[in-house]
């Protein structure tokens, strides 16, 4: 799996239409380049790479009053389900050499139905314990005196609170905590409305304070 692909993918879809300066602006007020080690050449190529496999449409805008020429994206039907596919991975997949993944789902979190991603974050316990189980003898195994102990009891405590922080994020879903793919907006004070139509509010990371720059 690829966090560019689905931060890419996820970012032309948020905005609908838009330019490569748009969408390089966007991730990496989220702080994707730390986190994810997303920078401009990389978010540059996957959207050249992205098109050419047909999961995003070019559109070649000349040049105006209003700028410089440049090239426009938009996703595709096929861009759609790849995002899908990687966000439904992202949720669900228990990677602990690409922790930036689940970072990035986060951040498309809403774009699913409430029960999917409750369904998709259950998944995820399961790979967590199947985790913890994987390491714990290990740990157990070790003389007292032996400083990896502290390696295997690491990756135990981090799945036990992975685990533990994914109940939550659950329990709150449940609790009907953020305005989801399959929810309405909310009224003032009575929270989503059900029947309306209204295009559901979406969550986006903390952003970064941006510098200016020449």
């Amino acid at each position: 799996m690829s966090a560019t692909r689905l931060l890419v993918l996820g970012g032309v879809r948020r905005f609908g239409r838009a330019h490569g300066y748009e969408i390089r602006r966007e991730l990496i007020s989220w702080g994707s380049d730390e986190w994810a080690h997303v920078n401009p050449g990389s978010i540059y190529h996957a959207l050249r790479q992205l098109a050419k496999e047909g999961l995003l449409r070019e559109h070649e805008v000349e040049e105006s009053d209003a700028g410089p020429p440049h090239t426009d994206y938009e996703i595709t039907d096929a861009g759609r389900a790849e995002f899908l596919r990687l966000l439904r991975c992202a949720l669900a997949a228990v990677d602990v050499r690409h922790p930036e993944m689940l970072t990035a789902g986060l951040g498309f979190l809403t774009e699913l139905p409430r029960a999917e991603a409750v369904r998709l974050l259950r998944e995820r316990l399961d790979g967590l314990a199947v985790r913890r189980s994987s390491v714990a003898p290990h740990r157990e195994a070790r003389d007292p005196d032996d400083h990896l102990r502290e390696l295997f009891g690491w990756w135990v405590h981090s799945a036990d609170y992975a685990a533990d922080w994914t109940r939550g994020l659950i329990s709150r879903l449940e609790s009907g905590a953020y305005v989801m793919a399959d929810d309405s907006s909310p009224t003032s004070g009575s929270g989503p409305s059900p029947g309306s139509s209204a295009a559901p509010v979406r969550f986006q990371p903390p952003r970064r304070r941006r510098t200016s720059t020449k």
